[in-house]
């Protein structure tokens, strides 16, 4: 439980920097480099902020989408923290309905749960992800059919 609220402490900081400086600045960090990765769908920016190692464990890490990209569906063996930063974007967890999100949402994960998130049809979508990764790397699945994309709407 102390190691969880660390995290999130940690996650949190980075949110008040980020919109700290947006009010002078399109964003404290750059945008990072186009994904050229085969687990996702359109056009997916990532700047790993934080590489998780055995001292600083959460990998911490700015994702930027294009309106409609997403991410395969996908489970992390430690879970996930999504601080939404930026536009509307679709969550999902598998055997469950998706869900509409928003700048300034927070999204937990459990560990081990299969989801899927990506920005909605009509805006970009960007947040910050904090994700433990002693228990190991995000487990990639089948990329999300159209029926499960539209449905969220």
């Amino acid at each position: 439980m102390k190691r969880t609220f660390q995290i999130v402490a940690v996650a949190l900081s980075f949110v008040f920097v980020v919109q700290s400086q947006a009010q002078t600045a399109d964003s404290a960090f750059p945008k990072g480099e186009l994904s050229t990765v085969k687990n996702h769908t359109g056009h997916i920016w990532l700047k790993e902020l934080n590489v998780g190692d055995s001292t600083f464990d959460p990998s911490i890490a700015i994702a930027t989408y294009d309106a409609g990209a997403k991410l395969d569906w996908h489970s992390h063996p430690g879970g996930q923290v999504l601080l939404i930063t930026e536009g509307t974007g679709f969550y999902q967890e598998r055997g469950k309905p998706g869900r509409i999100v928003h700048k300034g949402d927070v999204i937990k994960c459990l560990p081990g749960v299969e989801h899927w998130h990506g920005a909605s049809p009509q805006s970009g979508f960007a947040y910050i992800a904090v994700t433990p990764t002693q228990k190991g790397k995000t487990i990639w699945l089948e990329p999300v059919s159209g029926k499960d994309y539209d449905r969220v709407r």
